[in-house]
């Protein structure tokens, strides 16, 4: 069992070819055909945008999509460094001149340091409609190479560095995702039915701590999968710090979201972290289905306090994380949500393929193929 946990930390979840055809739906059949799964999309990503903007007052910009290895802005996505970024060498000017890049894995660290260029004050903060290569991941249903996020980030107040404040920001995300599912259901009517239920009202906030003393033998994701029965949207809160079973619910890396300060629960237990997961009971696939990581980020007192606890100290010679523990840049809270998850899960679909156009090996769309699922070339 400690094996399974392990393993269980990072990744996907689904190890092999023959596993994913065994949970792909057998009786799927797309309720949009192509042409109206794009117009549904923009309807999705339009409404998303303008309202996100609006509860969490952001404004959208640019977001780069390469980035210089020596500014260390690029993120890890998992403390053991088994995730790394696709990198190349510019040979500008004969080689005279030459920059080392990395195709960005996410815009996580990039965002607090465009807070500060663009002048952001404290309740202000920027969106982004960001791209980013993952060459690491196993690619099954929901998980694919090219990824599409709004990568937000927003400047925050040392007072605000609380669970009450990730909690508010939270349910104001909430409120856009099920808005943007009555938007689509209004212009495609087709996909209110009473097969795959809409989304619940409210989300259940849960710390990590909790949901382990709810399943103590099981690993995450399968913890994850069970509590979903019980409430169809959560909030994981907690997600990074070593649990009493000796993991954490999930890797998380240690220079951006805050995992360490200690927290309590609502009836006053000794919790950790300040950030964490919406996950949510996906009816199409009947899997566990993670919509967007956030968290109040790191100051440079817990920038330290992680970096110590993942043996990473040596990142503090890097220019961003020297910036933070100067505090050079601005307390923030911030997130990615997943756009191609968002729509598969709002246009109930069963491969993340059918709104997303990437690569996928044969294999996987032979077996979509069988199943009446079409992934986009």
């Amino acid at each position: 069992m400690m094996a399974d946990k392990k393993a269980d930390l990072a990744g996907p979840g689904i190890g092999n070819y023959e596993e994913l055809e065994k949970i792909l739906p057998q009786d799927y059949n797309s309720l949009l055909n192509p042409k109206d799964t794009q117009k549904a999309i923009f309807a999705a990503k339009n409404y998303i945008e303008e309202q996100l903007c609006k509860e969490l007052n952001l404004m959208i910009v640019q977001v780069p999509l390469i980035v210089d290895v020596e500014s260390g802005v690029n993120d890890l996505l998992d403390r053991d460094g088994s995730r790394t970024p696709v990198q190349f060498h510019i040979s500008n000017d004969y080689n005279k001149h030459p920059v080392d890049a990395q195709v960005v894995q996410a815009a996580t660290k990039w965002k607090r340091v465009a807070l500060k260029q663009y002048a952001m004050k404290v309740g202000e903060g920027i969106c982004t409609d960001m791209r980013a290569v993952r060459k690491d991941y196993f690619l099954d249903h929901d998980h694919s190479a090219y990824v599409d996020q709004w990568d937000w980030e927003k400047v925050i107040t040392a007072d605000e560095r609380n669970l009450n404040y990730l909690k508010d920001t939270v349910r104001r995300i909430w409120k856009v995702l099920r808005g943007a599912e009555t938007r689509v259901q209004e212009l495609f009517p087709q996909l209110k039915t009473n097969k795959y239920p809409n989304l619940p009202e409210d989300i259940k906030f849960l710390h990590a701590e909790d949901i382990l003393d709810m399943y103590p033998d099981l690993p995450r994701k399968q913890r994850e999968t069970t509590v979903l029965q019980k409430y169809p949207a959560i909030f994981v809160i907690g997600v990074g710090w070593t649990l009493k079973d000796g993991y954490p619910h999930e890797m998380r890396a240690a220079d951006y979201d805050d995992w360490v300060t200690e927290t309590r629960s609502e009836d006053g237990r000794p919790m950790h972290g300040l950030n964490g997961d919406i996950l949510v009971w996906n009816p199409v696939t009947k899997r566990r289905h993670e919509l967007t990581s956030m968290g109040i980020r790191v100051n440079a007192e817990t920038l330290k306090k992680q970096l110590e606890i993942t043996g990473q100290l040596d990142f503090l010679k890097l220019p961003y994380h020297r910036a933070i523990i100067n505090n050079e840049l601005p307390l923030s809270i911030g997130g990615g949500i997943g756009q191609s998850r968002t729509y598969m899960l709002l246009l109930r679909k069963a491969h993340l393929g059918e709104v997303s156009v990437t690569v996928w090996p044969k294999i996987l769309k032979e077996i979509c193929a069988k199943k009446n699922i079409h992934v986009l070339e």
